[in-house]
């Protein structure tokens, strides 16, 4: 994974290059490479920080502050929830998200697209909006500390609602509306949100799915839920539905469109909190249980995101940021921070395939995205599909890829400088929903290699550990662990009064150090490979061996669309057991099987090529479209698996 795929052309012309520099002059410091810099973000924490904090220019109350980071010394598990950075602001998410909205007030601030029909929303628009209904919120008690959850599709109207909460000091949650009744449950049952707002339907695949009926399903067990906000989005596209009033919700519903009606904009109001106050409600995939509720305080989740979006993917004030997310996924809570940094979000809800697997690229086209954000399955969807991008869409205005989700192969690495665009950067990202971020992701200034991730992002440091706590050398795999404290560190889960549940969740393996779960080695190039989540390693023989590695293998043939793989407890061993869903027209027969066997023993190692080999129709996965071994590994264990309702679709497990 040596192989050099593109070189930045300008690093000098990046935030980033801009950044260290200023970093170097205000600290007198040798700044030669992006090392220098996060060699300083370790060593010179507080100096970091603090002067990261000004450079963002972060409003906060008016009255004196003392800018310093106040890093507990005594360590996270001390505590329970990370440092005490910046204790003594008091700041407001939403103002800092609305901040632009005087300089680019007649510029786009969101362009929504759903069902074919797309929407654009100018600053000054949302801002009104935002005004409207903090009114109306307002007036009905809602206010800081207050929990109001989405039930929506990943529309204007999510990012409008969640501005108006936060702008009140209160806390937003969100699920997606493809979550069925206990999936809801699951979630917004344990955070209890006091308001709910929802849309009448959304789209998929050129589809109208009713959400009124779910609604009905399950609101009778919320209890907490005092009110429905509803957009009529089928009627105002002249969908005919039924009527919410012919449905029996006990629990009062208001029109968005009523509250518009109602109330005319006015300034909007902010209510700063303290740093560390609670800003979202995150819920693990629940695939081993019921889901974590993980609580993202205010100050850390702007300041990273801050540092994410300008510093690691060189976001500018008036860029055009589109990710392929939906409401339930914590990169929607990470591209709407782009609003901070003045960007335009672009918004696709709908089947990336619908109506053609060219949907995605004509939005970017039209709408002159910047940035391009999918999951690494989606490029290993279009690369199946031997898909030839750059002879059908210009993407002139393109200039990043950006992929999370799962590994990005150094085949697909490679299929986008030769199939989408040559000119790009590439850079595969990794954190998730814990951190809401990354350990890991793009460095703007460094080259791309095949099937690599550029680097550790600032601030993170980041150590590779065996089982025994002790240094994994450049290119040995091991645990991914981040040894210090860092702003983004949830501030809690959800009714975890004594913090137990965050300690066992983090730092039960290695003391003091937050342990994330991924098998992953350091390059000479200073880049991360990684091998899957180290939960779901093989152990042959005890030798521990990643998935990934076996999927980026596999699926380089024709023949195979996906696979899974886990290890079954097998004759006081373990047997690798891999699952394969076939292209169309291709069965597994032995012919096959052996070629499947040869392909990992020469990509890989004899000890990764699996006992048995099975064909099956489709594998579990998880809303968010990750695929979950754990449920697979579950099954062949004879064990029923955790939440099914966590499934998108579990009726492939019985």
């Amino acid at each position: 994974m040596t192989e050099l795929l593109f070189t930045p052309k300008n690093p000098e012309s990046t935030n980033l290059h801009q950044f260290g520099l200023a970093l170097a002059h205000k600290y007198d410091f040798e700044y030669q490479s992006y090392q220098d810099l996060h060699d300083f973000s370790i060593q010179q924490a507080e100096k970091f920080w603090q002067f990261l904090w000004q450079e963002m220019d972060i409003i906060t109350d008016d009255a004196p502050v003392q800018y310093s980071p106040i890093i507990n010394p005594q360590g996270s598990s001390a505590i329970g929830k990370g440092g005490n950075f910046f204790q003594h602001i008091r700041l407001n998410f939403a103002e800092n998200l609305l901040r632009h909205q005087q300089i680019l007030s007649d510029q786009p601030a969101i362009i929504s697209h759903t069902n074919g029909v797309s929407e654009t929303i100018s600053w000054h628009e949302l801002t009104q909006r935002v005004s409207i209904l903090q009114q109306y919120l307002q007036a009905q008690g809602f206010g800081a500390g207050d929990i109001a959850a989405g039930f929506v599709p990943n529309t204007a109207f999510a990012v409008i609602a969640m501005l108006a909460v936060t702008s009140l000091g209160g806390v937003w949650t969100s699920c997606s509306p493809d979550f069925g009744k206990q999936g809801v449950l699951d979630r917004f049952g344990q955070t209890q949100p006091k308001i709910l707002f929802a849309t009448d339907g959304y789209f998929y695949n050129g589809k109208c799915h009713d959400i009124i009926a779910k609604l009905q399903d399950f609101m009778d067990d919320l209890p907490s839920v005092e009110m429905i906000i509803i957009q009529r989005m089928l009627a105002e596209m002249s969908i005919t539905t039924a009527d919410e009033s012919d449905r029996v919700i006990k629990t009062p519903i208001t029109l968005w469109a009523e509250i518009e009606a109602q109330y005319a904009p006015q300034k909007l109001h902010f209510v700063r909190t303290e740093f560390n106050a609670p800003l979202f409600i995150m819920y693990s995939s629940g695939t081993t249980g019921a889901p974590k509720c993980i609580m993202h305080g205010v100050g850390g989740t702007l300041l990273n995101l801050l540092k994410e979006h300008r510093l690691h993917c060189d976001v500018k004030q008036g860029d055009r940021m589109f990710f392929y997310t939906t409401c339930g996924w914590m990169m929607w809570n990470w591209l709407v921070g782009g609003l901070a940094s003045g960007a335009t979000l672009l918004l696709y809800d709908e089947s990336p395939f619908h109506p053609d697997k060219n949907s995605l690229f004509d939005f970017i086209d039209t709408y002159h995205a910047r940035f391009m954000g999918v999951s690494a399955k989606y490029i290993d969807a279009l690369m199946k599909a031997e898909m030839d991008v750059k002879t059908s869409h210009g993407l002139g205005s393109l200039d990043y890829i950006f992929t999370t989700g799962s590994v990005l192969s150094p085949d697909a690495f490679r299929y986008i400088y030769q199939h989408i665009k040559q000119d790009v950067y590439v850079g595969s990202m990794s954190g998730g929903t814990d951190v809401l971020g990354c350990f890991i992701q793009s460095v703007p200034t460094k080259p791309v290699y095949a099937g690599q991730l550029s680097g550790a992002t600032l601030g993170a440091d980041i150590e590779i550990l065996d089982d025994d706590g002790k240094a994994c050398a450049i290119g040995s795999k091991g645990e991914l662990v981040c040894a210090n404290l860092f702003p983004n560190m949830p501030i809690g889960f959800f009714a975890d009064n004594d913090g137990q549940k965050y300690q066992r969740a983090y730092f039960a393996k290695y003391a003091d150090k937050w342990h994330h779960g991924d098998f992953v080695a350091k390059t000479p190039q200073g880049g991360y490979i990684i091998y899957g989540r180290s939960d779901s390693t093989l152990n042959p023989g005890g030798v521990r061996i990643g998935t990934a590695e076996i999927y980026r293998t596999v699926e380089q043939l024709a023949e195979i669309t996906e696979s899974l793989c886990v290890g079954q407890d097998f004759a006081g061993d373990v047997r690798v057991i891999l699952f394969v869903v076939l292209a169309q027209n291709h069965l597994l027969d032995d012919a096959l099987i052996a070629k499947i066997k040869t392909q990992i023993k020469q990509g890989c190692t004899p000890r990764h090529v699996p006992q048995k080999i099975i064909q099956v129709s489709d594998l579990p996965r998880t809303r968010s479209g990750k695929i979950t071994e754990l449920a697979v590994k579950d099954v062949i264990h004879g064990k029923q698996p955790n939440n099914l309702s966590a499934l998108a679709n579990a009726e492939i497990l019985t």
